[in-house]
Order: structure tokens, then C-alpha cells, then sequence
């Protein structure tokens, strides 16, 4: 008998292919996961103090808030897997980029298409004074604690849910063209930052990161630029000349802030049409397929 290899933790996931009602099931357990978050935030608040309690807690509340809905996927997958064939979170289609190309393409993609989505959200109403000292304790505290959450939690936990379950079931199982899943997968992934000046950036990035999914399969890949995105802005919030900046403009001025966002538009552009470059296996993507638990075991 061949052995399936479950013991990876995507695969866990591979047979439930949640359509748009289950993408809704998903978000009413990311919204369980976020108050059983925010119950541990307070409880080490109390116990630990405000200062302490804020900055370890979120190495607790924040993967707990996804904790829910791996729990339910996992469940419903394993259920699923004995009867019906399942999708792999996680594919490896880079042919014929290759696997180096397309990691060096996506971060560059990645940090270009920061640049100018920061160029859009700075035309935004300044931020609520609550809200940007929540997001710069983030990135300006204690490095370690920040890259955990920041820089690993967040790619891994975010890119399972937007892309591995959302975009993937969006693609598999809606009758909607594979743009429209894209485009709503991002849309899903700006909802759940719950704020304007984290939501456009992240519809950008969703987008990027949710065509290099379809091409690739790759969710590893989406997570490195996740990651890359994070770390970059997590890197900056440590440097002091930047610590007030609220746009790059104020650092980088006029003309050149106008060529660099400029040439950061036509990187992501050709990122894009490099990505192209790799053949669909289907028209819903290349995502590959496994087969049931019975028919591995019939082979």
C-alpha cells in the first residue's frame, strides 16, 4: 500500500474544497477564533501587565484566532478523504520559470507592488491615533516576538485561509471565472484587516498573490511573499529615520519619489507577465489533485 504522506499538515486540508458558502462558514469561524483571541489577549493582560501581556499575546491570540477553522477544516477533510478525490493546498507548477525565477520574481513583485500600494493608502484620511500605535507596536517592539507573529505566524495563517481554503475552494468548486475567485479572494483578505489602510494594500497584494497561486499551486510560494512584505515593513519599523514617516514620499522627494513609483508599477506589470509564462494544466488553475484514501489503498 502507498503511503499518502498525511502527516504534513496542508495535506491535512486537501479534501475539503470549500464553494462560497462554505468561504462564509469560514469566516463565522475565524470570527469564534478571533473572540477566543481576544479572550487569552485580556486574560494575560490581567496576569501579566499591559505592556507584557500585549506583546506576548499576540504570539497566543493571534494563531488561536485561525485555530477554529483549521480545527473544522481538518475535520471536514478527514471526513471527506475516504470517499472523495481532494485538491493539494500546495503544489510545486513552476515549469518552465523554475522554482528560483519564480521565487526572485515574487519578491521583487511583492515589494514593488508595496511601494506603490502605499502610494494609494497614504490619499487616505490620516489613521485613528489607537489604531496606528496598535500596528506600530507590530513592528516597533521587540524584534523577536514581531518577526514571530509578524514575519511567520501571519503568512502561514492568513495565506491557509485566503488562498489554500478560500481561493482554492473559489476555484474548484464556484462555476465563476478564475479572475472573479482571484478578485474575491482578495476582496476576502482586505475584509478580514478590518481597516481601510490595511485593506487596499492587502486587496493589492491578494491579487498578486492570488494570480501566482493559480499558476503555481504553490501556497509555500505565496507565503514567502507574505512573508517578504512583512519582514520589509517590519525592518522599517526599526529604523529609526523612519520611524514617523507616513508615506515614502516623505523620505524619498520629487521627482525621483514620481520614478520609483512609476518604475515599481512596471515591475509589477512585467512580474506578472512572466507568470504567464507558465502553462495551466486546467482552467481553474494548477492545483493538483489526490485521490480518495480508497482509492490509494485500491492501488
Amino acid at each position: 500500500m502507498r503511503k499518502r504522506g498525511n502527516y504534513k499538515f496542508l495535506d491535512k486540508f486537501s479534501w475539503y474544497i470549500p464553494g462560497v458558502g462554505g468561504m462564509f462558514g469560514l469566516l463565522a469561524w475565524l470570527l469564534v477564533g478571533a473572540l477566543l483571541g481576544s479572550v487569552a489577549l485580556f486574560i494575560l493582560i490581567a496576569v501579566l501587565g499591559k505592556e507584557a501581556g500585549s506583546e506576548y499575546g499576540n504570539l497566543i491570540s493571534y494563531p488561536l484566532m485561525f485555530v477554529p477553522a483549521m480545527i473544522y477544516t481538518a475535520v471536514k477533510s478527514s471526513s471527506l478523504s475516504m470517499t472523495e478525490s481532494g485538491v493539494k493546498l500546495d503544489s510545486n507548477n513552476f515549469a518552465p520559470l523554475g522554482s528560483v525565477l519564480c521565487i526572485l520574481l515574487a519578491a521583487m513583485g511583492t515589494l514593488a507592488i508595496g511601494f506603490w500600494a502605499e502610494a494609494i493608502s497614504s490619499l487616505l484620511p490620516d489613521m485613528p491615533p489607537a489604531l496606528e500605535e496598535a500596528l506600530k507596536s507590530l513592528t516597533s517592539g521587540n524584534v523577536i516576538l514581531n518577526f514571530i507573529c509578524v514575519s511567520i505566524f501571519a503568512p502561514v495563517c492568513e495565506e491557509w485561509l485566503c488562498r489554500g481554503m478560500v481561493l482554492r475552494g473559489l476555484l474548484k468548486r464556484s462555476r465563476i471565472k478564475p479572475v472573479w475567485a482571484i478578485v474575491i479572494s482578495a476582496v476576502f483578505f482586505a475584509l478580514i484587516h478590518l481597516n481601510p489602510w490595511q485593506a487596499i494594500p492587502a486587496f493589492l497584494f491578494g491579487c498578486l498573490f492570488g494570480y501566482v497561486y493559480y499558476k503555481t499551486g504553490s501556497l509555500k510560494l505565496t507565503m514567502l511573499m507574505h512573508c517578504v512584505n512583512n519582514t520589509f515593513a517590519l525592518i522599517c519599523g526599526h529604523i529609526s529615520a523612519l520611524e514617523d514617516m507616513n508615506s515614502w514620499a516623505d523620505v524619498i522627494k520629487a521627482p525621483l519619489y514620481y520614478i520609483v513609483l512609476a518604475a515599481t508599477v512596471i515591475i509589477t506589470v512585467l512580474v506578472v507577465v512572466a507568470f504567464r509564462k507558465i502553462q495551466l494544466k486546467a482552467p481553474t488553475g494548477n492545483l493538483d489533485e489526490v485521490p480518495s484514501i480508497f482509492e490509494t489503498n485500491e492501488a
